[in-house]
């Protein structure tokens, strides 16, 4: 299959490996350190045992339109970085492109074929002006979920920390013909990658810690297991957690699994630091309004109480302006001397 993929970060460096190992034809859409990296050595993924595999037949540009139309692109980006390739990404589409979004949190395309009195609504914290949603057509996506965890340690190096798990499904449950290719190819590659026919839930279950870890990873400096063998961080992720199973329920949503085998399953994961709080280590912008905002605004429309999820996107909200008016600062500071 030929397959676009947009960004070689943690995700998608190692989706895009697997896939290329498995014989898969792979370009990557990135820039700067990483296209110098892949174009000269290939994408290197370290595994959970320390050993190392290279894919060195991948493409690398950041040319769309020398990349041309594919089957399947990829969109291995945060949610707030998507905006910045919207205008580009439309070069990659072919009659029958399918895209399968990896980010986490509630997707622009949460609403399409909904049902309901929501369906067709747009979700503001993630596509403000619906822009998004316009340039990559909600009716060319697959839904994915993205489990593993992984770290960009350098650039075109990924070290792949746990997990395996790419449940895809399509935003009206059918079981369609392109899911099942898609998941066929991940299953390939040696991903686990079932098809669900309610890919809304399971976007859900996956939100329930981020909206709740992430945030409280990057406010607080600690690790997956520290927040859950803390009492007072244990107990308010329990409580932003029962707020967001709230809304969930309200929109339809059942959760699978029980507040605490959550919070449990967390802890098991130990003392790895959330994407979040890798990002705010690295001085990037963390990603707090498809995460945290999002859920913040579903509660409104569901006429929710949300104290406690919205105070933490109150701290992390202002973190994030600190970090870029911090970053403005050096670069005035730099471009003066």
């Amino acid at each position: 299959m030929k397959i676009a993929i947009i960004g070689a970060g943690a995700i998608g460096g190692y989706i895009g490996v697997k896939l290329a190992l498995a014989g898969e034809d792979v370009t990557f859409l990135v820039r700067g350190a990483n296209l110098e990296a892949i174009r000269a050595r290939g994408i290197k993924l370290i595994g959970q045992d320390g050993t190392e595999r290279v894919a060195g037949q991948v493409k690398a540009t950041n040319d769309y339109a020398e990349a041309g139309p594919q089957e399947l692109v990829i969109l291995a980006l945060k949610a707030h970085q998507v905006i910045n390739v919207v205008e580009e990404v439309p070069k990659l589409f072919g009659p029958d492109t399918v895209v399968v979004p990896m980010q986490n949190g509630i997707p622009y395309w949460y609403f399409y074929k909904h049902g309901g009195d929501l369906d067709g609504r747009v979700v503001h914290s993630v596509d403000p002006h619906g822009r998004i949603a316009t340039m990559i057509p909600s009716r060319r996506v697959i839904g994915c979920v993205v489990y593993p965890a992984a770290e960009l340690v350098a650039p075109g190096v990924i070290q792949h920390v746990e997990g395996d798990r790419f449940p895809v499904g399509e935003p009206d449950g059918s079981t369609s013909a392109r899911v099942a290719r898609i998941s066929e190819c991940f299953i390939r590659a040696g991903f686990k990658a079932p098809v669900l026919d309610n890919i809304r839930a399971e976007i859900w279950l996956k939100l329930w810690g981020n909206l709740t870890f992430n945030p409280i990873s990057a406010l607080s400096r600690s690790t997956l297991i520290d927040i859950c063998q803390f009492p007072l961080s244990r107990d308010l992720a329990a409580a932003m957690m029962t707020e967001a199973q709230t809304i969930a329920n309200r929109l339809g949503i059942t959760f699978r699994l029980s507040l605490e085998k959550r919070i449990a399953g967390a802890e098991r994961v130990g003392r790895h630091k959330t994407s979040m709080l890798q990002d705010v280590e690295a001085g990037r912008s963390p990603e707090v309004d498809a995460l945290v905002g999002s859920v913040v605004e579903l509660g409104r429309l569901t006429e929710t109480p949300t104290p406690h999820i919205d105070a933490v996107y109150a701290l992390t909200k202002l973190l994030a302006k600190t970090m870029d008016e911090e970053r403005s600062a050096r670069a005035v500071a730099k471009a003066a001397q």
